[in-house]
């Protein structure tokens, strides 16, 4: 810790994506750097919560905290392929309003769709999903990625469609994320069978909400899932967990945060 008595850094500003730009607030005095992005591939790791918590350690001083998508969907992901095991997927993520998103029609992208007025449409756009999940789920680096923003300010879903391993249904498919949410998962994966819509779940702090009402398999072994998350809410709690269990490794008489305790 330097003389400005900075212990960690949070870098939300999106300026900084990599270990060299993080170093600046190393060499600054700050002991550690916890980005709110997936940055680049040279931090010490990428952490999901809850997922892959156990890969910190104490020497590490820059870190990212994945993005809220991908806290959203690994831990499904990795519930699925450990109970049934997954052979593909395809992942949709239904995105609120982001800030980069102008509020009227004007051009500032070389990608025509994102110059559209956010309030006025359903943008089909790029997703940097992939790059947190083949971090921390390397085997489903090919699979299939899409984002759709929609106009709406907060709370954002995810269409998680896998080919199986096994034959299941829709009842064993819940019953596995059930057992998940209220075990390992506690906090960072929640279950709900309430016909609620997209504002319902503002403020919710777990990282993934199953919609367990909307969960449909075909053939036995094709199975659709949705997924909602507070982008805002919940990724904050995620990066205050993840901050957290860091302090854990370095100093050994705090208390673990409890999954998803933010």
């Amino acid at each position: 810790m330097g003389e400005l008595g900075i212990d960690l850094v949070f870098e939300c500003t999106g300026a900084f994506t990599d270990r060299a730009t993080a170093e600046q607030h190393l060499h600054s005095g700050a002991g550690r750097v916890l980005f709110s992005h997936p940055a680049e591939s040279d931090v010490d790791a990428t952490i999901v919560y809850g997922v892959n918590t156990e890969t910190l350690s104490a020497d590490m001083d820059v870190v990212s905290a994945a993005s809220c998508t991908t806290n959203a969907v690994v831990p499904v992901l990795a519930t699925l392929s450990e109970t049934f095991g997954v052979e593909a997927a395809t992942i949709t993520t239904i995105h609120s309003l982001m800030n980069d998103q102008p509020v009227l029609d004007a051009y500032h992208h070389t990608d025509l769709r994102k110059t559209r007025a956010a309030s006025q449409s359903i943008i089909p756009v790029d997703t940097g999903l992939a790059v947190g999940i083949e971090r921390i789920l390397p085997r489903f680096r090919a699979n299939c990625l899409h984002m759709r923003c929609v106009p709406t300010t907060k709370v954002s879903a995810i269409e998680l469609s896998v080919a199986t391993t096994l034959s299941c249904d829709s009842e064993q498919i819940n019953a596995a994320l059930r057992t998940a949410s209220e075990g390992k998962l506690s906090g960072v994966l929640d279950y709900s069978l309430e016909p609620l819509a997209s504002c319902d779940f503002a403020g919710e702090a777990a990282s993934a909400i199953v919609d367990a009402k909307q969960t449909q398999v075909a053939a036995g072994k094709l199975a659709k899932i949705l997924i909602w998350f507070d982008n805002e809410w919940a990724y904050a709690s995620r990066m205050l967990d993840v901050a957290l269990a860091w302090e854990v490794r370095i100093n050994h008489s705090i208390s673990p945060p409890r999954e998803g305790s933010q």
